[in-house]
């Protein structure tokens, strides 16, 4: 099965981007906005234990840390993607290098840009005209963050949340 370790941000956060997920996003319906702290990976159904466990001493050993969505940024042109950009964050990029190395426990296939998504799949030309007016819009948001959640994928290709993990304690 295909897994992936999320955040999701405060609700205020999550319904601005939702204001333009809406309009341009066509993933909008399968995941509500969060930042991903690993690409999808597969785990078979005997190695989910061993995952959750090592999951559970990662969430231990992280301490609650907040996020600000500072400006908005694209991927173009290597990908038509427009984001919510998070200022250079430490303790969300030693989540990721701990998530690789006790659950994933392969290279991650790009390298990791924290972002929260709020539109894809567009044509070159929409992307410049919508991220031609975005760039002028001023950003500045901030979410606490507190727990990561992993999350699995359903045949429809729906994400929904297999288990939550606190930071600090044992889930």
């Amino acid at each position: 099965m295909l897994y992936c370790v999320c955040l999701f941000p405060r609700r205020d956060v999550q319904e601005r981007a939702n204001s333009y997920r809406k309009r341009y996003d066509p993933q909008y319906a399968r995941i509500p906005p969060h930042i991903k702290v690993t690409e999808p990976f597969t785990l078979a159904d005997d190695e989910l234990p061993a995952a959750v466990a090592n999951l559970t001493e990662v969430a231990k050993g992280s301490e609650p840390f907040t996020l600000h969505f500072h400006k908005f940024g694209t991927f173009h042109p290597t990908n038509n993607v427009i984001f919510f950009a998070i200022q250079d964050e430490p303790a969300l990029q030693k989540l990721h290098r701990r998530l690789y190395e006790r659950v994933v426990r392969e290279e991650p296939r790009n390298p990791f840009i924290p972002h929260l998504t709020i539109g894809q799949d567009l044509t070159d030309e929409e992307l410049l005209d919508v991220y031609g007016r975005l760039r002028m819009t001023e950003l500045n948001l901030v979410s606490p963050i507190d727990r990561f959640h992993l999350l699995y994928r359903l045949d429809d290709g729906t994400w929904t949340v297999y288990q939550t993990f606190l930071f600090g304690k044992e889930c």
